[in-house]
């Protein structure tokens, strides 16, 4: 659980004078990471450090000597889960915002300008882009709280409905998913940071909600996306099918931290 206290900083929108800290967390995606990083190099338009976490043994991570920003590169022993591993990168960072970010996003323009310019109203804890899919399709990386009655229509086969009309302007909504969420860096500490119980699925919905109780708002902001060039071999595994419905049901019958 991260370590620092919320304080009162003024959040600039201006990208340039406020530094962001990306934490990234590799599952043996060095491929996928390096591509990132070369990504995050390329858009140059935002102060950045990025935290890359290896979760399993992997082979040395080749930045190049040409990123412009710092790489902080944590190893761990024994696996952790999605929100241990984001927490011990906060407790490294340096930024006033915190990025998480998966590895198998791409990204083809500076998103964070935008972000940081909806973060830097009073009332906003978190914001994060349009999610698209490599076709171009829109994700649905904005949800509404899951509710049981929501899960037993999905269950018993109902029609999957979109949670939020597409929109062009920034609009509240109850969650963002944990592919790419940024926050204010005492809003994050404000709330602990990631629930660690969750060891994997439900860590960025449960993240919100407390944000949210907290009286801050979740923002998407549609006017910058990124694409989610996502691996689904986590869909056919009993392992990753095992912890989603323990996390669910931590999600439903835990009570909120």
């Amino acid at each position: 659980m991260p370590e620092q206290s919320a304080t009162s900083r003024n959040y600039s929108s201006d990208s340039l004078s406020t530094l962001v800290s990306v934490s990234i967390v590799s599952h043996g995606h060095g491929k996928m990471v390096n591509h990132l990083i070369a990504d995050l190099a390329a858009i140059a338009g935002t102060r950045l450090e990025v935290i890359v976490t290896h979760n399993i043994p992997a082979s040395r991570t080749d930045f190049g000597a040409t990123v412009p920003f710092p790489v902080i590169l944590l190893e761990n022993a024994q696996p952790k889960g999605f929100g241990a591993n984001h927490n011990a990168a906060f407790r490294r960072a340096q930024g006033d915002f915190f990025c998480v970010l998966n590895p198998d996003i791409r990204i083809s323009r500076d998103p964070f300008p935008a972000l940081i310019a909806e973060l830097a109203r009073p009332q906003v804890g978190a914001a994060a882009p349009r999610i698209l899919s490599p076709s171009g399709g829109i994700e649905d990386s904005a949800r509404r709280f899951p509710t049981t009655a929501i899960l037993a229509r999905k269950a018993l086969g109902g029609a999957r409905t979109v949670d939020y009309p597409a929109v062009d302007n920034p609009i509240s909504v109850d969650w963002v998913a944990g592919m790419f969420m940024l926050l204010r860096r005492d809003i994050f500490a404000e709330v602990g940071g990631f629930d660690e119980r969750y060891f994997l699925y439900y860590e960025d919905v449960d993240l919100c909600r407390r944000v949210r109780r907290r009286g801050f708002d979740v923002r998407m902001v549609p006017s910058v996306d990124v694409i989610h060039d996502a691996r689904r071999e986590s869909r056919r595994s009993l392992r990753y099918f095992r912890w989603h419905i323990e996390s669910m049901l931590r999600y439903f019958l835990q009570p909120v931290k």
